[in-house]
């Protein structure tokens, strides 16, 4: 009976191994998407006229600190840092807002919505899933502060 028990719990901590490793994936691929849209906005504001600078730069900002947070999301994952997994639920669904506005409106681009869409779905359930939560959980990992 033990030796039953004990292999379902392997299989259930390889499962788990295995969304962690696709949420970090997923986070480092958003992280380095985020990145990449800073650049292109720095390259536009240097290559085009925009036709208010001050709004330019103000994207810019707002995109770098973005950025920041992607990549902060990221690290967290690879460490385990609790504050990851709600940092990066939250990220998700600001992720999912945008996802659904690219799909409507007069410049809609279903290709964009999905490309957000699939992955922020993804990475919420399994940051969700029992066994990911509690990977992520300073007891899973003996670090409990007393």
């Amino acid at each position: 009976m033990n030796a039953a028990a004990d292999d379902a719990s392997e299989r259930t901590t390889a499962r788990a191994r295995g969304a962690l490793a696709v949420v970090r994936i997923l986070l480092f691929l958003e992280a380095a998407a985020v990145v990449a849209v800073v650049g292109w906005l720095v390259i536009d504001l240097f290559a085009l006229r925009p036709s208010s600078y001050a709004t330019a730069i103000a994207l810019i900002v707002v995109a770098a600190l973005g950025a920041v947070w992607t990549v902060a999301n990221a690290v967290g994952a690879v460490r385990l840092a609790g504050w990851s997994r709600a940092s990066a639920i939250v990220w998700q669904f600001l992720q999912l807002s945008v996802a659904i506005g690219a799909f409507q409106g007069l410049f809609a681009r279903a290709d964009i919505g999905w490309l957000l869409l699939i992955p922020a779905v993804v990475v919420v359930g399994l940051l969700l899933w029992p066994p990911v939560r509690l990977a992520y959980s300073n007891e899973e990992r003996g670090t409990a502060a007393s």
